[in-house]
């Protein structure tokens, strides 16, 4: 038989009333008696009746998290799971359900927007890996749905959570620079994103310090995507560089196959950079050098956020919350100076 109100309220000493308070937030419980509630709850396993929680307090205890990429990119590219472990872990202490939507194809979003979104499941959402062309965020605005963006997008009322993508990918080049490159190339994230707009203009921002001329020979622009990393390599290697960053680590890992099938060596004939740090970088060889974002702390990041936007009291000029995460160079095997030769 399942553990009751009752049995949870003499584990922790109070009395029926208190835990019911206790499960539907009310204000007026003090922070120990709460704690210990909390603590019986877990010990009796009991599990509070959602459907008449979300009756009380007009919250139903689920956040979604929003990404607009297929489901095969979603499995093959190690972000996402770090990310979602962030999210996940969050949600669970602080006892919100968390709620995966995912896409097969662009004409399944307007029935998922539809579906889920208006079906009044949801507290809110988190929205990853969206482009700025992509109808979801205004329509999320329209709809006066709570939502945190994870990456920067250019309107005053979103709220998101992003990395330094500016300053790390100067990092990754001033890198390569100092080892005295001057033939840099990049392949840059998909520009319909704001997080490899920010790269490219890192990328801009090392050489133009360093007086070094942009060529536009030495960029192509790729999709996050280890196939697009290889596709990209064979378009730069006419324009001879002797240095590559990658806007992405599984886009460095696809450089990295392709320039060995053309019969080049890493960190020999070619330096290679990436960006992300995620399990792979540092299991390839030779190591990836690479620019390390903190993936799990900007999930568990947003839903703070988001959790902090649900408890803001309504107002005429609300708060936005915009916060940046640092970014910091891990230095690998991939890079090493220019060969004079």
């Amino acid at each position: 038989m399942s553990p009751t109100l009752e049995e949870v309220a003499r584990l922790a000493s109070v009395s029926r009333s208190t835990v019911s308070r206790v499960i539907n937030d009310h204000p007026n419980v003090r922070a120990e008696t709460r704690e210990r509630v909390w603590k019986a709850i877990r010990q009796s396993g009991y599990q509070p009746n959602v459907v008449a929680r979300s009756l009380v307090t007009n919250r139903t205890q689920i956040i979604s998290v929003i990404i607009p990429e297929s489901v095969t990119t979603l499995f093959t590219d190690p972000f996402f799971s770090l990310l979602l472990r962030g999210t996940t872990e969050t949600c669970n202490a602080h006892q919100y359900h968390l709620m995966l939507s995912l896409f097969t194809a662009k004409a399944d979003r307007h029935e998922m927007y539809q579906r889920v979104l208006h079906s009044g499941y949801l507290d809110g959402a988190v929205v990853a890996s969206t482009t700025l062309d992509d109808p979801l965020i205004p329509d999320l605005l329209h709809d006066h749905v709570p939502f945190v963006s994870i990456g920067r997008y250019p309107d005053d009322r979103v709220h998101y959570v992003d990395v330094d993508n500016v300053g790390g990918a100067r990092m990754a080049v001033e890198h390569l620079i100092r080892l005295g490159h001057r033939r840099i190339a990049t392949i840059a994230g998909p520009l319909s994103m704001t997080s490899g707009q920010d790269r490219l203009n890192g990328y801009q921002q090392a050489l133009e310090a360093r007086r070094i001329p942009i060529d536009d020979a030495l960029i192509v622009e790729g999709d996050y995507t280890e196939p697009s990393g290889g596709v990209a390599v064979h378009q730069l290697l006419p324009a001879e560089p002797t240095a590559i960053f990658a806007a992405s680590d599984i886009m460095a890992i696809g450089v990295l196959k392709a320039l060995r099938e053309a019969g080049l060596r890493v960190p020999q004939d070619i330096s290679l950079v990436g960006f992300d740090d995620i399990p792979t970088a540092s299991a390839v060889e030779p190591a990836l050098t690479t620019v390390r974002q903190p993936i799990e702390r900007i999930g568990s990041v947003a839903v703070e956020v988001l959790l902090s936007v649900l408890e803001d009291t309504p107002s005429e000029n609300p708060t936005t919350h915009r916060l940046v995460l640092p970014t910091e160079l891990v230095i690998r095997a991939s890079c090493s100076a220019v060969s004079n030769g």
